[in-house]
């Protein structure tokens, strides 16, 4: 048997998945696509598995998450060694690749990146992701770092708590007058199931959440706006075109200047929904995953609600 992965190979691997076609990977590594294809055939020959699933954007399969996840991991510790041997890396600035929540990257992530040194000449690529899915992306190697919602670490991840985000139902005075009758007295949970709602996308389930909260059944309104970006959403909702669960750290100035108002009373049993958020990140020895994750921590301490969750 042959137990060796060639790193042309490999290598090749990873250009195919960050480039999403063959074609475009050969033009990255000044090859043929038919070279490529047959670095590529002949690495999943070596290892007797399938690696690719040959749709457009190609993705990897299982086994090739692991074979991708290799191969950047070998990409970054190539890098760090040639910074510490102070040799001139060929390719320029460092990439690192983290994916992250909207609302993380909207209001405390980006001053977070930073506090990294200048000096590490770092190039992010960050990925938008929902932080329920983010681990996903870490999982096939497609990140080196995550922020995300789950405490439970991808294989060959560490994990640490970085704090909790709160979220406000909100909504502006007028919609609520109209569809919540604030001032009548009604109770919310007699009205809101009725009420147009803001999402983020199909996958938001902030307002389901707090919906359940409140007892009634397992999602909001059947009228909802699905508005895919942190300030997009936050923006639909003071405009009136629903309610919506917004971060309380963009929600208090539109609070304060009396363009939204809160639907539960602050000192109420379920004013909010908080979400938990951790930092991922691959078991590598790298000053720069290091220095990146101590930057996150550290503005996290600062931004985000509370004790860091466990």
């Amino acid at each position: 048997m042959m137990f060796e992965l060639p790193l042309d190979q490999v290598r090749t691997l990873l250009a195919v998945v960050d480039e999403g076609t063959f074609d475009a990977a050969a033009g990255v590594l000044q090859l043929t696509p038919s070279a490529v294809s047959q670095r590529v055939k002949a690495l999943e020959q070596r290892t007797g598995r399938v690696l690719l699933m040959r749709t457009k954007p190609v993705r990897p399969t299982e086994s090739g998450e692991v074979v991708v996840r290799f191969a950047r991991q070998l990409s970054r510790l190539e890098r760090d060694a040639r910074t510490a041997l102070g040799m001139a890396g060929p390719d320029g600035p460092t990439p690192l690749s983290i994916a992250v929540n909207s609302d993380s990257l909207a209001t405390w992530f980006l001053p977070a990146l930073g506090r990294v040194p200048e000096e590490l000449d770092l190039c992010y690529e960050l990925r938008r992701e929902d932080q329920d899915h983010t681990a996903t992306l870490l999982r096939e190697g497609l990140v080196m770092a995550a922020v995300t919602s789950s405490p439970e670490a991808v294989t060959g991840c560490s994990v640490r708590g970085l704090g909790r985000m709160r979220y406000l139902p909100v909504a502006s005075p007028g919609f609520a007058d109209r569809w919540l009758e604030r001032r009548a007295g009604t109770a919310l949970r007699e009205l809101i199931g009725d009420a147009p709602v803001i999402g983020f996308d199909r996958r938001d389930d902030l307002q389901d959440a707090f919906v359940r909260g409140l007892g009634l059944g397992p999602r909001a309104s059947a009228r909802r706006h699905l508005v895919p970006t942190s300030e997009g959403f936050v923006n639909a909702v003071a405009a009136g075109m629903g309610w919506g669960m917004v971060p309380e750290v963009q929600a208090e100035p539109l609070l304060g200047d009396g363009r939204l108002v809160r639907l539960v009373p602050d000192d109420a049993p379920g004013r909010s929904v908080v979400v938990p958020l951790y930092w991922q990140q691959w078991k590598l020895d790298s000053p720069a995953l290091a220095a990146v994750a101590d930057a996150v921590a550290a503005e996290a301490a600062e931004a985000l609600d509370g004790d860091r969750p466990d």
